[in-house]
């Protein structure tokens, strides 16, 4: 702006402007309004919006790393499913010690159990993917890794199907192969429908209401920053001097900057003189509804995890009576099937390594906000009278009794 001011200044040095200089508009309307003439400048800005990329770097920095939503979302659902106790069947019965506990209750020797599981789901959450590396001794699995997601590229045959995983960190190169005696790596991820291989995460489709909500927290910094002034010019009147001199230009600039912009001189009145007039430009945040927009785009990023807006104290969400209500279907629509999809698919990758009829499970009842379903389910199962003990313990996910269990009970 001060480049295109000198410009101007410039061009208008060594013009004599006459005393109240009138055009008179009857020229071309056949009117006799006079108005005096005003030197003006015309500025035009770009009509599209400027998204951020949409990759795993900048969705982590600019969603999970800097965005207090986005970071409460993954955090929330990744540390709930997280805490979920694992159950183990033999057939039909409860097997409370076995390799595959141990395995999952300390996976490698730098990471517990839980702490790997909040690392695994907050990976689909941002990328929509997650690679788990399987280390087998004797060929029986020993320990379990996490890769990031943005190193590990699948490695495709002519016919499109995954061969293999390399992964990539700095100059170092390791490649994975898989076949269908064993796979070392365990790729889960998110539904996408413009890939075969690669998910698509629920940040990823949130990123147009991140960089709003990341705008209105820069723009809102910039404001106070500037006094909570909204932008504004000074309009020089020209009078018998004529336009500023470049000196003169560069003194109200100085003023300007040096004794009307910060935060510690807020409301500080300033005097003009010598045809100088204020005007305001651009909106203030009341114009633009600012609080509104942000919590707008704060319900949009909860919407795309899940996550129900007053569980996140964002105000202007009444979808839910109470707060146990919201937390209720949290688990229900969103927790409970991400852990599901985990389950089933470690169930499939990694038991079969240890023995044949295993199966994986998660112990729902130690799970507060589900006790209104298991009291309902058993209320409805103990009326069940054309059920026998064996049924109503399986209908409810517990083992049979055997014939003298039945009679000591």
């Amino acid at each position: 702006m001060s480049k295109i001011l000198r410009w101007l200044n410039a061009g208008t040095k060594g013009l004599s402007t006459p005393k109240n200089k009138a055009l008179s508009s009857g020229e071309l309307d056949g009117t006799k309004s006079v108005g005096t003439v005003h030197p003006m400048v015309a500025l035009h800005g770009f009509g599209d919006a400027s998204w951020t990329m949409s990759d795993y770097v900048t969705l982590s920095r600019e969603g999970y790393l800097r965005n207090p939503i986005a970071h409460r979302c993954v955090s929330l659902i990744a540390e709930s499913a997280a805490s979920m106790p694992w159950l183990l069947y033999d057939k039909s019965s409860e097997m409370e010690v076995h390799p595959v506990l141990d395995l999952l209750h300390r996976p490698n020797g730098r990471q517990s159990g839980q702490s790997f599981l909040e690392n695994l789901y907050s990976s689909l959450l941002i990328s929509g993917n997650a690679f788990v590396n399987r280390i087998s001794l004797d060929e029986i699995p020993r320990e379990l890794h996490l890769f990031r997601s943005d190193r590990v590229t699948p490695v495709l045959d002519d016919n499109g199907w995954t061969i293999s995983y390399d992964y990539a960190v700095g100059n170092q190169r390791v490649r994975y192969d898989c076949n269908e005696i064993d796979e070392p790596i365990l790729h889960l991820k998110m539904y996408n429908p413009l890939s075969d291989h690669e998910g698509y995460s629920p940040l990823s489709s949130a990123h147009m209401a991140l960089d709003l909500h990341n705008a209105a927290s820069r723009w809102n910094k910039a404001l106070l920053d500037n006094s909570a002034r909204p932008s504004g010019a000074l309009v020089y009147s020209t009078s018998e001097t004529g336009n500023l001199t470049e000196e003169q230009f560069d003194r109200l600039k100085a003023e300007l900057e040096d004794g009307y912009t910060g935060a510690n001189r807020a409301g500080r009145p300033m005097l003009l003189e010598g045809g100088l007039d204020w005007k305001a430009m651009g909106f203030s945040p009341k114009d633009m509804d600012f609080m509104e927009a942000k919590n707008g785009a704060a319900r949009e990023i909860a919407l795309a995890f899940g996550v129900p807006p007053m569980l996140l104290g964002i105000p202007g969400d009444n979808t839910f009576a109470n707060y146990k209500e919201a937390n209720i279907a949290l688990w229900r629509q969103t927790i409970l099937p991400l852990v599901t999809r985990v389950v089933s698919s470690l169930d499939h990758w990694l038991l079969p390594h240890f023995q044949q009829g295993l199966r994986l499970d998660v112990d729902r009842d130690k799970v507060e906000a589900l006790a209104v379903d298991r009291t309902a389910l058993w209320a409805r199962i103990n009326e069940a009278n054309f059920l026998t003990s064996n049924e109503k313990r399986e209908a409810t996910g517990y083992s049979e009794l055997d014939s003298e269990q039945q009679l000591d009970g």
